[in-house]
Parts: structure tokens; sequence; C-alpha cells
């Protein structure tokens, strides 16, 4: 093969083939992949089922922490538990510009491998297309999950109310500010914090099933998902400056760019809106997983004035805490 990606490799012919058959199915090969046709045929017992799609077009390809292919999987299986799903199914469809290196596609697809295992979940079909060179950046992939809603899990936005406790499972911005120190060259020891959260998830979920609304703080941050949920449930959410977690990498990333912490993204962590009888065992659960080591109650419901968010300072006062304007840092996904 050569060492580079021709358009050859998406026409459909021998050079299609020979992409599928020395680094795509060495990597994700199983008995439904294997079949080779248009689609796919499940084995779906529940009759709730969760489907969600995503596409990842970050830059810089390769990061601290990991790479395209890792978050692919990652994203798309965490949008599958915060549905309240155990993931089960993926597709994952890829557009390549001409010239890329087959040793950097390689690499992708193992870290891909290497992340779905981990979530236990089977890429069972996918697509490839080859561009001419210029007409994409290196890579851009499309994953589409499928998994299936836990038994007595009915996750919805609109199920938030007055009393609830706000949790994060741990440390705020860790993967926007591991992008942006190496786009700028920053040395720092920061690594994204892009991981598969479905094993978490599925713990507290089998403790707590009354949990009314998981978020991943993805694009937009905290921030973002808190003013999602506070305009949904017509609620209050105040929260504890005191009680972010927050590396000091991250802030010393903020302080020099001048980013605000709330607004950066985040792909290994999820909030969780917990009535206050469930608080405690929550708390436990996230502590003892080794994603969930940094969680914190970070705030609470409140009815004093609906849809806003708000934010308490370590002088007492509360600032408002605004649905960000649009992306602040491009590409983080």
């Amino acid at each position: 093969m050569s060492n580079k990606i021709t358009l050859a490799h998406g026409a459909g012919g021998q050079m299609s083939r020979q992409l599928l058959d020395e680094i795509i199915l060495p990597a994700f090969g199983n008995s439904t992949l294997n079949v080779l046709h248009d689609g796919a045929i499940l084995n779906l017992q529940s009759p709730n089922l969760a489907f969600t799609t995503d596409s990842y077009v970050i830059r810089p390809l390769f990061f601290k922490g990991g790479d395209i292919g890792k978050l692919s999987i990652c994203g798309t299986v965490n949008d599958l538990a915060m549905s309240g799903a155990v993931p089960k199914f993926l597709s994952v469809g890829m557009i390549i510009e001409e010239g890329f290196l087959i040793d950097d596609l390689r690499q992708i697809v193992q870290s891909m491998k290497v992340a779905a295992d981990e979530a236990n979940i089977k890429i069972v079909t996918g697509d490839t297309k080859v561009v001419s060179k210029g007409q994409c950046d290196g890579i851009f992939i499309n994953t589409a999950g499928i998994g299936q809603v836990i038994e007595g899990v009915n996750i919805n936005p609109h199920n938030v109310k007055v009393g609830m406790k706000v949790l994060i499972s741990g440390t705020i911005g860790d993967h926007a500010a591991s992008i942006l120190a190496s786009r700028h060259n920053l040395e720092l020891n920061l690594n994204s914090d892009c991981a598969p959260l479905s094993e978490i998830v599925a713990e507290v979920l089998k403790t707590a099933p009354n949990i009314p609304t998981l978020r991943d703080p993805t694009r937009g941050g905290v921030a973002a998902v808190l003013n999602e949920i506070a305009e949904a449930s017509n609620v209050e959410i105040i929260i504890d400056e005191a009680s972010l977690p927050i590396r000091k990498e991250v802030r010393g990333v903020c302080d020099i760019l001048g980013f605000d912490v709330l607004e950066l993204a985040n792909e290994g962590k999820f909030i969780a809106f917990v009535p206050e009888s469930e608080v405690d065992e929550v708390l436990k659960i996230m502590k003892s997983h080794r994603y969930g080591s940094d969680a914190a109650i970070i705030g609470e419901v409140t009815k004093n004035i609906k849809g806003r968010v708000g934010l308490r300072t370590s002088i007492g006062s509360v600032r408002v805490v605004d649905m960000p304007l649009g992306a602040i840092v491009p590409r983080i996904c």
C-alpha cells in the first residue's frame, strides 16, 4: 500500500478494498461488520432506543490525551449515555483528503478501536470518501450511534425541579484548554479529558434512576448546558464559584487568553441534576470511578428568577452566566 491516501482509495475498487482489509477490518472487525453489506442487521430487544449522530473536524488532529479518532468514538458514546442509554452500535464515516498519511490514518483507527473496546460498543457499518487535495483538512469523521435505554430511566431536561443539586463528574475545561495550549504552543502539563462515560453513567443511573437530566458540557461548556436546562425547566440555577473543580493549568490558559472557563468545552465530563435525597450516594459512586475522582456538587436549582443561571462569587454576590454567543474556540471537536 502507498504511504499516502489517493483518490483511488475512495473510488470503491481494489484500493478501497485494500484500505478495508489492511486498516479498517483489522481494527473494527466483528461478525456484523464483516458481512460488508450496505447496512447492518442489528439484534435489539429493548423497546426504547436512543439514536444520535455527530461530526468531528477538530484541529489539531492529534493532541495531548487523544486524537480525532478517540474523540469521535467518545463523543457519540457520551451522547448516548446522556440519553440514559447503554451504547451498543456505531457507524463511522470518514472523509479523507488526498495525500493524507496512511500511518496517521492507522493511528487514528487504532485510537477508535481502543475507545470503542473500552465503551463495549461495536462499529458495525461505515463509509470512506476521498476528496482532492485542499478540499478537506486532513480527515473529517462522522459517527452515529444506537443504544438501549436503561429500564426505568427517563432523561428529560423539562423534569428538573427546584431543590435539586447540580453535580459535575470532574474538572472543567480540560479539553478546550489542552487544544488551545497546543494551538498557541503553550507548554502545559495538561491533557484533554476525552473519555467514554457510558460505564460511570450506567453505575450512577443504576443507583439513582430518578435523575431527570444528564448532559455532557461540550461546545459552549457548562454555561451553555446550564442555560439550556434553566430555560427548558423554567427554573433558576445557581452555581458556587468556590465549588467549581478547575485545574490551575486551565485557569492559567484562561488568564493568558482571556476565556471564561465556564464556556470551555469538555469531552469527558457530565453534569447531573440529582434529587437531594440521592446526592450523597451519587457523589460517592462518581468519586469511586476513574472518570469521576474529582466530582463535586457545584450548585442547586432555585425558583427566584426563572430561566436564569447565576454564579455565586467568592465575595457573596451573584453574577449572571449568559448563554455563550458563539463558538469561542472553533473546531474544538
